[in-house]
């Protein structure tokens, strides 16, 4: 399951680069660090945007279709799933798997 967390922290870092350079968010960013870290924050809001999609339709059991697509733009249609354990080197083999 280590491949569908990877896409999932990276398609909204790469999400809010491209939403960033596309529209500059109406400023201009002359210093690198306040446009890395604009891009930060809409990367961050492009995932709670839709990871609270996916949450909402699961439980309010909307179309499996709009949950698949929320998934899709974060990078993997499906969350991860991880049986519950306080055990760290069990966390670490589900994660591998």
């Amino acid at each position: 399951m280590l491949l569908p967390s990877l896409l999932r922290t990276v398609v909204p870092l790469v999400a809010g680069w491209i939403i960033v350079a596309l529209t500059h968010l109406g400023f201009s960013l002359d210093s690198d660090t306040a446009r890395s870290a604009v891009t930060l924050a809409v990367a961050g809001a492009y995932y709670v945007l839709f990871r609270l999609v996916e949450r909402l339709v699961e439980k309010a059991g909307g179309p499996a279709w709009v949950r698949g697509a929320a998934g899709a733009l974060l990078g993997y249609a499906k969350p991860p799933r991880y049986r519950p354990t306080d055990d760290v080197a069990d966390l670490v083999r589900q994660s591998r798997a």
